[in-house]
């Protein structure tokens, strides 16, 4: 009866490493048009997530890593996101600032 109890804990103990936690991803907050519709708007997106698509990727920008997307948002970060122009991630967002029209969005990649 032991090596029964053993076994299925083995296999159950496999089956979350190997599958996960369980449920589909997290959806996200915000999509990019969203976010930056919610940003105009006056709202705060601190805390919040935002599937971003690259539109392009600087990543000598004056800040550190540059992704640019939507018409006014700029995701920073000093580290490399290991990311593409045209690949999508969720980003929680730290912090936002408003320079001159343009948002700069400190965030966490997910």
């Amino acid at each position: 009866m032991k090596k029964i109890a053993l076994l299925l804990s083995l296999l159950l103990v496999t089956s979350v490493v190997m599958f996960g936690c369980g449920g589909e991803d997290a959806k996200a907050d915000y999509t990019t048009k969203a976010a930056e519709k919610a940003l105009n708007d006056g709202k705060d997106l601190e805390g919040k997530t935002v599937e971003v698509t690259v539109d392009k990727l600087v990543p000598d920008g004056s800040l550190g890593y540059t992704i640019q997307t939507g018409e006014h948002l700029n995701f920073v970060s000093s580290t490399d996101p290991k990311v593409k122009e045209k690949d999508t991630f969720v980003a929680k967002v730290k912090k936002v600032e408003n320079v001159l029209g343009s948002f700069v969005i400190s965030y966490d990649k997910q």
